[in-house]
């Protein structure tokens, strides 16, 4: 179960990291626009600096979670969990969020935080075990 859960969080921090490149390089382009429906590329200019800065928080948590596949793989499984608990658990944490406050963007939040789920769910379930 192990393997699985940092499998399930390690595909969730690809993702993450997609999203980081959507939201703090890609903003103004057709494929953010398109996939966050900001509008036109001056709509989605306007909130540019906002969505640069969220798309850093995107990168963190991915990080976390991959530096805590690292130490988990490198022998130290208590570490490595901390770090992978920490990032994915805040993956949906922030899914949660989004799906609460934006009831209309349940499809994005369960897009986020379903894989991260998943890989807490197994992570923890082979750890205690």
């Amino acid at each position: 179960m192990v393997i699985a859960g940092l499998v399930l969080a390690g595909i969730a921090a690809v993702v993450h990291v997609f999203i980081f490149y959507l939201e703090s390089i890609a903003w103004t382009g057709a494929l953010a626009r398109k996939t966050f429906g900001t509008g036109t590329e001056e709509e989605a200019a306007v909130q540019k600096e906002l969505a640069f800065n969220q798309g850093f928080y995107n990168l963190f948590l991915a990080i976390a979670v991959i530096l805590g596949i690292i130490f988990y793989a490198a022998g130290q499984p208590a570490i490595g969990a901390t770090l992978v608990f920490t990032g994915a658990g805040s993956m949906v944490a922030a899914s949660l969020v989004l799906l609460i406050t934006s009831p209309d963007k349940a499809a994005a939040a369960l897009k986020q935080g379903v894989i991260p789920a998943l890989g807490v769910i197994a992570l923890a379930i082979g750890v205690a075990l």
